[in-house]
């Protein structure tokens, strides 16, 4: 039965998004129906279709009492908002329904577990979160909470851990039908870890072992953790809060964390190999992943920055989408990620340059756009020293541009906002180390409306940043310090085609 609370967010939610022209949303990237959107939750492939359920504040553009949006989609592309999912409107979660995921039940239901809230006031007046982990059943449109939740609180916690750290399930089920659970904890050395439980139905939960311990290397807290099997590795995905850079592979603040290593399903045990970060841009956080039907894994994420949210107006309808979907391989120990197939389906109007020589400024007949699809080869100027400085900008006019540029002495690529239009002094720059001392680099660069995401090297690297520059900006051109060749393949995205 649908409560007060969960229908009254539904009529607003409805009624406010038609105040959104379509022309004010992206085009082809999952934006919240109306208000606030963060995190991707519920990430799944059920009855036909692919779910994704989100963080979400229906009555305003800023975070506020987290209920689950929900919208569906064919190809990860086109979505279709349904009515929102969760609202906090038990006991249990009355502050807040976060992050969580969904698995298939043997009987066909979907079942939904998600991080309940409750504020509880201290000895010393201030209030702290209380989590804890809670069901909820449906059909793919509308859920019933389980009536015994929550089912698991700090009685399930191991000695030491926190209880008002404990969130952002994410189950799957192995071969044999068993439910597993990986979940976010604070233990007692105030860093963070990854929590592993396990379940015969789904709903009696048990606590199994640690899976994965930061012990204060990445970050303190481990929020949004998703870990899966792919190219014969165990796959895991967090999100550190407080992170310290280590040279150019990791960033202040929120950042991104993939762990690679063996992984013994029989054991549940996961030894870890590898570490780099999911995204080396500015806005990108809390990624989840599905297992497509043909067996693609497939991964969408936030695409903003805590540190960056104020950066558009607080007269705004909506604030928030997702990533573009990408595909992920495991190669020679490291996470690569290409867009998602389905996007090449979108393209139309193919301009091509071939062997165009930069020195200084060019731009280019046809070479423009703010939902685009350009994949670009840069190397040398043969028989010429090699060029100091390679860049890309986009998003251009005479008074505003975003640029990609690339010093190869140094094998730095760097992402650049800070003449996007942005009337505040907030992250502006990130940058990466790169494959590319000779020179030589290939880049993909997907814009759509309000974002930019850049693949590297085939996927070896992405750069990903929102950019509100006013959309008649939509120049581009390219700039090299020195001599440069590049190859260029253009497309125009549209989401009709």
């Amino acid at each position: 039965m649908t409560s007060q609370t969960l229908r009254e967010a539904r009529k607003y939610e409805e009624t406010s998004a038609k105040m959104i022209a379509k022309e004010e949303r992206p085009d082809f990237h999952l934006s919240v129906r109306t208000g606030w959107l963060n995190d991707p939750n519920g990430f799944s492939y059920y009855g036909g279709k692919y779910h994704m359920f989100y963080q979400y504040n229906p009555y305003n553009a800023q975070w506020g009492p987290m209920h689950w949006g929900h919208a569906v989609s064919d190809d990860l592309l086109h979505w279709e908002y349904l009515p929102a999912a969760l609202a906090p409107d038990e006991a249990y979660d009355r502050d807040g329904c976060f992050s969580g995921s969904a698995v298939t039940m043997d009987d066909g239901s979907q079942l939904l577990m998600y991080t309940g809230v409750l504020r509880e006031r201290q000895r010393d007046g201030d209030f702290r979160e209380v989590q804890t982990q809670c069901l909820a059943i449906g059909d793919g449109t509308d859920y019933e909470k389980y009536e015994k939740n929550p089912v698991l609180d700090e009685k399930d916690l191991p000695e030491g851990c926190s209880r008002n750290d404990f969130r952002d399930p994410k189950m799957w089920r192995k071969s044999d039908g068993t439910y597993c659970c990986a979940i976010g904890s604070r233990p007692a050395d105030g860093s963070g870890q990854i929590l592993l439980y396990t379940s015969e139905d789904g709903f009696t939960w048990k606590y199994k072992k640690v899976l994965a311990a930061n012990n204060n290397r990445f970050g303190k807290m481990w929020e949004c953790p998703d870990f899966f099997r792919l190219d014969g590795k165990g796959v895991l995905l967090v999100s550190p809060q407080d992170m310290l850079p280590s040279g150019f592979e990791y960033h202040n603040g929120n950042g991104t964390l993939c762990l690679i290593g063996a992984y013994d399903e029989e054991t549940d045990t996961f030894t870890e190999q590898y570490d780099q970060s999911i995204d080396y841009g500015i806005d990108f956080y809390a990624p989840q992943t599905v297992l497509t039907p043909d067996g693609r894994r497939v991964m969408i994420g936030w695409m903003q920055n805590w540190d960056t949210c104020s950066i558009r107006s607080q007269d705004v309808r909506w604030f928030g989408q997702m990533s573009l979907p990408r595909e992920l391989s495991v190669r020679n120990g490291r996470l690569y990620q290409n867009p998602i197939r389905e996007l090449e389906q979108m393209r139309c109007n193919k301009v091509v340059y071939q062997n165009i020589s930069v020195a200084g400024s060019v731009s280019l007949e046809g070479i423009k756009g703010r939902r685009i699809d350009m994949e670009l080869i840069i190397s040398p100027e043969e028989g010429q020293d090699l060029y100091h400085k390679f860049a890309v900008r986009f998003a251009q006019d005479d008074q505003f541009r975003t640029s990609v540029s690339f010093r190869p002495k140094d094998s730095v690529l760097k992402i650049d906002r800070k003449f996007s239009g942005s009337r505040r002094a907030i992250i502006h720059q990130r940058r990466s180390l790169i494959n590319g001392g000779d020179g030589r680099l290939k880049l993909r660069i997907i814009l759509d409306r309000f974002s930019a995401e850049v693949f590297v090297n085939d996927g070896e690297q992405v750069v990903t940043a929102t950019i509100y520059t006013d959309q008649t900006a939509d120049g581009i051109s390219f700039f090299a310090d020195g001599a440069a060749r590049i190859d260029v393949v253009k497309y125009d995205l549209e989401a009709g085609v």
